[in-house]
């Protein structure tokens, strides 16, 4: 009989984590695009080819991630750089959230929670009264994620994901 040991993830301690605002080519931003590219290319690769999460992740120029209309945050935890996300203007009173991630390692800790909870509180500071985001049809964590905190899906929930492409979702925020 084959025995395996589970260990639990660590719990999360809000006094461990520092959140920076930094410009995409800041390295403590590089360990989770890195990351982000081999997921999305393990999910993808047989739609869109190997290599094509990378050209994904460079869509934006980085400038529409900087201040003021848009942030690129990175949740450290003891120096190291755990989860991140990202914001861009997708119209006048509106913000995209983009690159939402959390590092393999810290996953079921309530990181992407925190992300979303801390892009959402500095886009209504920054004005902003709606957000639209989308997840990719084979992520299934972030489409649970997103309807459990709020976000209100544009699409059919009980279609086969993989008929729909982008899975796309919008939240209104309260006033900053």
């Amino acid at each position: 009989m084959n025995q395996r040991t589970i260990t639990a993830p660590a719990p999360l301690r809000l006094s461990a984590l520092a959140v920076l605002d930094l410009p995409m080519d800041d390295p403590r931003v590089r360990p989770l695009l890195d990351e982000l590219a081999v997921e999305y290319d393990s999910r993808y690769a047989d739609l869109f080819g190997r290599g094509a999460a990378a050209e994904e992740l460079n869509r934006y120029p980085a400038g529409e991630f900087a201040g003021p209309d848009g942030a690129l945050l990175i949740v450290q935890e003891n120096g190291a750089s755990v989860a991140g996300g990202a914001f861009r203007r997708h119209g006048p009173d509106t913000a995209e959230f983009k690159r939402i991630w959390t590092h393999s390692a810290h996953r079921r800790r309530g990181l992407a929670r925190f992300v979303l909870a801390e892009l959402e509180a500095l886009a209504a500071r920054r004005g902003y009264r709606t957000v639209y985001l989308t997840t990719g049809p084979r992520q299934p964590e972030a489409k649970h994620l997103y309807l459990n905190t709020g976000y209100e899906a544009q699409f059919d929930v009980s279609a086969d994901p993989e008929t729909i492409g982008p899975l796309a979702f919008t939240k209104t925020l309260p006033e900053g």
